[in-house]
């Protein structure tokens, strides 16, 4: 195929992947604002407060299996329409638990709406499968960076789903899920519809078409995956830098809105700070991708570890309630997960075989996400026997351990192991 003709498929399939992002991105992050409050509300205890979003994670850890399955057996389309499925249904779970006042349905549907996480996450692969080697940083970085659309505004239509909430005689917290249905399920009609040629599936054919040699059937074990990323120091550290990365992101961000709420903080302000969070994860990934493509991985990571350091810092001084403190902690906890999340995609991109792509990055996002969840699961309990500033410290420990790996051990993104198609 022509350069030109591969650049019109590229286009296509960031202009996709960018459509279903936002879409995905309202209907992931609608919700978010009040997940542990609606969990506080309907189990009656701060204590479970965290297992609403704690099940999210462990659900995109769970969904991230047979998604990565489809994918690898029949591309990125039918996986990542999958997920968004997954989610519209569990966004209806979420509003029939605050209904019926069910927490084991909240948990339930809370696992399926982890779907919405696991589409919008394995997207960014998609985005670099048919992308140049010089440029798949920054195309990643791309279809991150476009989440921040949806993801700021979905938590800012906390105030406007009042409204609709008692026009539909549902309860107050649920009233943003109604959002996250509608956005969730626009994304996977878009997704089933638009995203062809598959790109991942166009990218074996043409590596086929080009190389004289036999090309390896995909492996669509995740085991094999894993043992592949683990078996490579860059994968390996990749690995580390994701899930370690992602844990601190999502045990202080999960917390952040009963630490607001408990200081009395109003509806409206805690959505803003969590969308200026979510602003902070996603609005300068291009800049974090640019940097990846000029310096690599291992020094953005360093970079993400140090930023990731300051918040929990910031946070574990920040007064119970609204403050500018915690508001700066936040924006930078959400600007240091995007260095560490970038640069570790990067580096599983750029080493990972064409045939253990799909499986290997299943595997990393499947370790990232069960990292994640542990660090929620213990979340809830830390602030209820110790408080919020000491979770802060702990998730600032392990901001440091990504830090020492990424100065200590040598580790660099790589080249390409087969030639860009």
């Amino acid at each position: 195929m022509t350069s030109a003709a591969t650049d019109r498929t590229q286009r296509r399939v960031l202009g996709t992947l960018v459509t279903t992002q936002i879409l995905g991105g309202v209907g992931l992050s609608a919700g978010v604002a009040v997940g542990a409050l609606l969990a506080e509300d309907v189990s009656g205890s701060a204590k479970w407060a965290g297992l609403g979003g704690t099940a999210q994670v462990l659900g995109t850890a769970l969904l991230t299996i047979p998604m990565t399955r489809l994918i690898a057996a029949r591309g990125r389309r039918p996986g990542l329409t999958f997920g968004y499925a997954a989610a519209a249904l569990g966004g209806l779970g979420l509003i029939l638990a605050g209904v019926v006042r069910s927490f084991p349905l909240l948990l339930v549907a809370s696992v399926l709406f982890g779907g919405a996480t696991a589409s919008n996450a394995q997207a960014r692969y998609a985005a670099v499968d048919l992308a140049p080697a010089t440029r798949r940083a920054r195309q990643l970085s791309l279809v991150v960076w476009v989440t921040t659309i949806g993801s700021v505004l979905g938590p800012n239509l906390t105030g406007a789903s009042g409204p609709v909430a008692r026009a539909l005689g549902v309860p107050l917290l649920t009233g943003p899920y109604v959002f996250s249905v509608v956005g969730l399920t626009l994304a996977g009609i878009t997704m089933a519809v638009r995203l062809r040629p598959d790109p991942l599936l166009e990218a074996r054919r043409r590596a086929a078409q080009e190389s004289t040699d036999t090309i390896d059937r995909p492996h669509l074990s995740l085991w094999h995956g894993l043992r592949v990323v683990l078996s490579r120091r860059p994968t390996a550290v990749a690995l580390l830098t994701l899930s370690f990365g992602h844990a601190v992101m999502v045990s202080v961000m999960v917390m952040t809105p009963l630490h607001m709420r408990h200081g009395h903080a109003e509806l409206k302000i805690i959505g803003f700070v969590i969308s200026l969070h979510i602003l902070g994860m996603y609005a300068l990934s291009p800049l974090t991708g640019w940097a990846v493509d000029r310096w690599g991985s291992r020094a953005v990571a360093l970079t993400g570890a140090l930023v990731l350091s300051t918040a929990t810092l910031l946070a574990s001084a920040s007064p119970i309630g609204a403050s500018g403190i915690l508001v700066l902690a936040l924006f930078l906890l959400g600007v240091g997960w995007s260095g560490t999340f970038v640069s570790g995609s990067s580096a599983l991109v750029a080493t990972l075989p064409l045939a253990d792509r799909a499986s290997g990055q299943g595997a990393a996002d499947l370790v990232m996400s069960l990292t994640a969840a542990g660090a929620g699961v213990l979340a809830g309990p830390i602030v209820q026997v110790a408080g919020f500033p000491v979770l802060s410290l702990i998730a600032l420990a392990f901001a440091v351990i990504i830090g020492l790996a990424a100065a200590v051990v040598p580790w660099s993104a790589g080249a390409p192991t087969e030639p860009s198609p």
